[in-house]
């Protein structure tokens, strides 16, 4: 599994990566984002959806559980943050999420274990203490490595 590492000082730092990792993506691609409440996810996707060319505000879809947006490549917006992982059968998200064409960014993605493809970047956002976050980027598999080196070799 590749790995990477990111100071994120402010939400503008976390948009950005957001940002970079849309303009570099392809489809269909699969994101985990896993985070405390309040750790930047959703700021993330907002990046993630400007650098995909999605026009328009994206919003974290927490009572409709996902939410798609057009853009250079589709995004679907999946929150997870109100369902039960014993609920998630019953939800009917995951046929929408496993054909969708272009990307799909999943915030609490812990909640759902299976849910994305085996080849898929897990972004985990974690408070360092200091007013900061770390974004931590794990590919897992050919695709999202691929990907993450692209991505880590940008000036962000």
């Amino acid at each position: 599994m590749h790995a990477w590492s990111l100071a994120l000082p402010d939400p503008a730092a976390t948009a950005a990566a957001g940002e970079a990792l849309g303009r570099l993506a392809g489809g269909p691609l699969h994101l985990a984002l896993v985070g405390d409440l309040g750790a930047g996810k959703t700021g993330f996707v907002q990046g993630l959806a400007r650098g995909l060319g999605v026009a328009g505000p994206v919003t974290s879809p927490t009572f409709a559980l996902a939410e798609p947006h057009a853009g250079r490549l589709p995004l679907l917006h999946v929150d997870l943050y109100r369902v039960e992982p014993e609920e998630l059968p019953h939800a009917g998200i995951d046929e929408q999420v496993w054909t969708w064409p272009g990307v799909v960014a999943v915030e609490w993605a812990d909640r759902a274990p299976g849910l994305l493809r085996d080849d898929h970047l897990e972004l985990q956002i974690v408070d360092e203490g200091t007013g900061g976050r770390r974004l931590r980027a794990r590919a897992a598999g050919p695709h999202s490595a691929a990907l993450l080196a692209r991505w880590s070799g940008e000036a962000l």
